[in-house]
């Protein structure tokens, strides 16, 4: 405290993080704020990033983007990783800045080249998607693989996608499976899924439906749409699991108001059929419907079968 108080950037900063952290004193945003912009304004990059953060998330100051990104980029410029990532995600989405996906791109590569594991992700995901740069498949597999290697769980999925898709690398499933699982261990849902759909048809790995539904639930209860209406198959079919229909319509239903068509279907004709649920044709119009305007063209004829009646 008394560095700080006696004009010491790097005392004033590291007093900001005892009040950010609670370090020897009580938390205390404001006053973490307070010292961070003393830093900052003496030129110290770490407290600029700090300040940036608090603005960027309404820490201990209202939250405004414009600031975020004022500090950021004093950070940013000397070199800062962390404020480099940041300032891109700013330009990404057009927050507190005029959106400009090259200037995004421009400090994802910055990041990306001193290590930053989610930005050498987003470094991918642009190459990928053609976001402020030209496509280029190879770039994307070469961002994703350097993520994936630091353990980046969406690095290890694109990367597996990249493998299942033959995208900017030889089509590999084995080595799909591979990077799918090392993210599945991790919790990211949608490689969860995507395991559970290797496990299922036999991509990359032996067919085994017990894996398969074990993968989708994992998925399923993270909120993963797709893994839901897998799961509802799965107890419909009693597929690696005991069929029971009403679980199935559990699954379809957590699904289907996540805007999934073909649960939106299957729940249609469980209403339709009375498969574990009670029969009611205006809430099978109701699903079908949902599942036809989304261009499911299985729902178009029990649609029109059901209104004939």
């Amino acid at each position: 405290r008394k560095a700080a108080e006696q004009g010491n950037a790097v005392g004033q900063f590291n007093l900001g993080l005892s009040y950010d952290n609670a370090y020897g004193v009580a938390k205390n945003a404001e006053e973490a704020a307070r010292w961070f912009r003393k830093a900052a304004e003496q030129g110290d990059a770490d407290a600029a990033f700090q300040l940036g953060a608090l603005f960027a998330d309404g820490r201990g100051v209202s939250s405004d983007g414009r600031e975020a990104a004022v500090w950021f980029r004093k950070a940013a410029v000397q070199g800062d990783v962390s404020a480099q990532f940041r300032l891109g995600r700013l330009y990404e989405s057009g927050r507190g800045v005029v959106k400009d996906t090259k200037q995004a791109v421009h400090w994802y590569g910055l990041a990306a080249e001193q290590g930053h594991a989610v930005a050498q992700w987003s470094l991918g995901l642009a190459y990928k998607n053609s976001l402020g740069v030209e496509k280029n498949e190879r770039e994307a597999v070469r961002w994703f693989r350097k993520a994936a290697e630091q353990g980046d769980p969406d690095g290890q999925c694109n990367l597996g996608v990249c493998y299942q898709k033959g995208q900017g690398v030889g089509k590999d499933d084995e080595q799909a499976v591979q990077w799918y699982r090392k993210a599945a261990e991790q919790g990211h849902a949608a490689s969860q899924y995507n395991l559970g759909v290797c496990y299922k048809n036999c991509r990359g790995v032996g067919k085994d439906e017990q894996q398969a539904a074990e993968w989708y639930r994992k998925a399923a209860e993270q909120g993963n749409a797709n893994a839901q209406c897998n799961l509802g198959v799965c107890y419909e079919d009693g597929g690696g699991v005991v069929a029971n229909d009403r679980t199935a319509a559990l699954w379809y239903r957590k699904a289907a108001k996540q805007g999934c068509d073909i649960a939106q279907y299957n729940l249609g004709r469980c209403y339709e059929t009375g498969r574990g649920l009670t029969k009611n044709k205006q809430l099978a119009l109701q699903w079908y419907r949902k599942a036809a305007k989304q261009g499911f063209a299985a729902a178009t004829k029990p649609l029109r079968a059901l209104l004939a009646k």
